[in-house]
């Protein structure tokens, strides 16, 4: 038997067992290279040889398949026969090349989406045949068939061991990944951490990421209604875990899962203090079940992202957006944030209007952006990243006359003026445009890092890659991680050695009260300020920069009540005092910054601070207790410094004045006589 490539040596031990092997009878075979026959590190004792025995065909099986691995090529099972052919037991096998044969024709259906995937098949006739022998009662296996001859190249060692054949995951490896989904970490995360457990070079497992990608897959291919019912059953479990949990849901006609949402106890304790500025992210959806995912989240005290809730929803339309609304807002007790941002979408829109009245909505700034390259690359070309320069400098304007002027003459320089995206950010302008906003709440969440960092949040989230039923525990997993992270995050924050750069006296009070991220805000501003020139006039201040003869920011101070503002409103945008008021309080001699000016959202307080003093209050007992802890811990942290004592003593005297003008009940006095006769 021979092919276009050379002559094909085929050797047999018996002349009755001489027959002709053809694995494809239309197969069309290329020239073969020289000095494919066999690699010339192969061992003599691991060379397949007529008269070869093995017990068993799976152990002549494994035996070729070593020697195949060593050659740089895998092999398949590829026909077996019988006792003259038909119903006398299994007496022949035959083991070929991964590449034998050729790939036969697929007939297309229509409507049927087909797989253009390129066959590895190229008609190979490399092969190795055994027989079964049976001599005085002994059965064995014999090698009666061998070539090693191929019609293609053979593969490196380090090449060889991505084929398919020698790619396998362990049970033990099955389910390690498995703990690694529930986490929500990547694929590629998965793949180094088994690879640092294994003490292995990076790309050296015994499967690749498609084999992972593939195993996880197959764990989502189950029944959709037992997945919901599952789903369901696994939310109602934590419930009973912790009662804090908490989860809504609505069933169609069929009593088949409509709707869910739910949050966990922690992230109900954060937003009580940080769910002033929301971001509400619908971009996104559960790839388990096809179904839109909104996820709310927001930044807490340390500038870091924290989540708040999640969503499933069958439809997009305004019913399923307001039961979703409603569904946290019920969370929430009843809270709604001060800011909601979004993604553009008219029935969110409609249902926040309606469920939200009194909150202002805004757009993501970031998933605006996001959608420039497929609305204006193609049709501005090379001037695209012009244009996009002079949005940016739209966007942050701080007056809405400069805006309007300045988007005009974009529009006309441009030639934009047909063009419908252009049309329909202009009418949105006011959900997006900073000129527009400054006067509402955003937590900073308009600023690019923030957005990096909340994406790469979220994507945490979304990385989970098992059945929906787990998905609520693998996002629980995940909040729980970013917890830790959070904890870990602040203590480093807080073990930092913070630098005043200006000496002056409200710098130093700021920084013992504020988090060490809002204080580099504040800081910021204060350091600025001392480059501005403040002028009194009838109705407030004038502050411009001192290289500045005209414009500049109105300031309005009323010292007796504390108050004061700016016309730039970048407090009430960030909940930071502007260079502006501060080089006016600076000027009033004010050595501190009033305490409304200070939000607690930025203060050095965090959420297990309020999961403490709730869960002490149902004792009165325990309350007193935690308050003597803060006492002892206020005098610790006041005797550190001068000014710090200052503080404490001065502000521990106003709230005793205000304690003492608090009437005591009966009711409270009995408790107090229990708690004295305890301690």
């Amino acid at each position: 038997m021979s092919d276009d490539g050379g002559p094909l040596l085929l050797i047999y031990e018996d002349p009755s067992d001489h027959r002709s092997l053809s694995l494809d009878d239309a197969s069309s075979t290329e020239e073969s290279p020289d000095g494919d026959n066999l690699s010339l590190e192969a061992i003599n004792d691991v060379i397949p040889y007529i008269g070869q025995r093995f017990l068993t065909h799976d152990a002549a099986y494994e035996f070729y398949s070593t020697f195949a691995k060593r050659c740089g090529f895998s092999i398949r099972r590829h026909r077996t026969e019988g006792k003259d052919g038909i119903g006398k037991g299994l007496t022949r096998r035959y083991f070929v090349c991964h590449r034998a044969g050729n790939t036969p024709v697929k007939t297309l259906s229509e409507g049927k989406p087909q797989r253009n995937r390129r066959s590895s098949r190229c008609g190979c006739q490399a092969y190795l045949r055994i027989s079964k022998i049976t001599e005085l009662g002994s059965t064995e296996w014999r090698v009666t068939g061998f070539a090693n001859h191929h019609n293609h190249d053979l593969l490196e060692p380090n090449q060889v061991r991505f084929l398919p054949a020698y790619r396998s995951i362990s049970d033990a490896d099955k389910s390690r990944i498995l703990m690694f989904s529930k986490t929500g970490i990547s694929v590629q995360q998965m793949m180094r951490l088994m690879e640092l457990e294994k003490c292995v070079e990076p790309g050296f497992l015994p499967f690749t990421e498609k084999d992972v990608r593939n195993l996880l897959q197959s764990f989502k291919k189950l029944d959709p209604e037992d997945e919901n019912i599952d789903f369901l059953r696994m939310c109602q479990s934590i419930k009973e875990k912790d009662p804090n949990f908490k989860f809504e849901f609505t069933l169609d006609a069929n009593d088949k899962l409509e709707n869910i949402a739910w949050s966990y106890a922690s992230s109900i304790q954060s937003y009580e203090i940080f769910g002033d500025a929301v971001v509400f992210d619908t971009t996104h959806r559960l790839s388990a079940v096809e179904m839109p995912l909104g996820i709310w989240v927001g930044v807490n005290n340390y500038g870091v992202p924290c989540f708040f809730g999640c969503v499933l929803l069958r439809d997009e339309n305004l019913r399923s957006w307001s039961w979703a609304l409603q569904a946290f807002i019920g969370f929430m007790n009843g809270k709604a944030p001060q800011t909601i941002l979004t993604d553009h979408n008219m029935c969110l829109k409609e249902a926040i209007d309606g469920e939200m009245p009194a909150t202002k909505h805004a757009l993501c700034i970031w998933m605006v952006v996001g959608k420039f390259p497929s609305w204006f690359n193609a049709g501005l070309g090379e001037r695209y990243n012009d244009w996009k320069a002079e949005f940016y400098r739209l966007y942050h304007l701080e007056s809405v006359e400069e805006f309007e002027i300045g988007w005009r003459d974009m529009v006309n320089s441009f030639g934009l003026h047909t063009n419908r995206h252009i049309n329909n950010l202009y009418a949105s302008r006011s959900l997006w445009s900073l000129p527009y906003l400054r006067s509402h709440f955003l937590a900073g969440m308009t600023l690019s890092g923030r957005s990096k960092a909340i994406n790469a949040f979220i994507q945490r989230f979304l990385s989970a890659q098992t059945r929906l039923a787990h998905f609520v525990e693998q996002v629980a997993v995940a909040v729980d991680f970013k917890d830790q992270a959070t904890e870990q995050q602040t203590m480093q924050q807080n073990l930092q050695n913070i630098s005043l750069k200006t000496g002056a006296p409200m710098e130093s009070h700021a920084a013992s009260v504020l988090t060490p991220f809002a204080f580099s805000k504040l800081q910021e501003q204060l350091v600025l300020a001392a480059h501005y020139a403040s002028f009194q006039m009838d109705d407030g201040y004038l502050v411009r920069h001192h290289t500045k003869l005209d414009g500049g920011r109105k300031v309005y101070w009323v010292p007796q009540e504390g108050i004061i503002s700016c016309s730039c409103q970048l407090f009430e945008f960030s909940g930071f005092l502007c260079r502006h008021a501060l080089r006016v309080l600076s000027t009033g001699n004010c050595f501190q910054v009033p305490d409304r000016y200070l939000p607690l959202r930025w203060r050095r307080i965090s959420t297990t601070f309020s999961k403490t003093f709730r869960s002490h209050a149902e004792d009165h007992g325990e309350r007193v207790q935690f308050l003597q802890n803060l006492v002892s811990t206020l005098v610790s942290e006041s005797s550190k410094s001068k000014e710090r004592l200052e503080i404490a003593t001065e502000q521990t005297s106003i709230l005793l004045s205000r304690i003492r003008e608090q009437p005591i009940s009966s009711l409270a006095l009995r408790d107090i006589s229990s708690v004295q006769r305890n301690f």
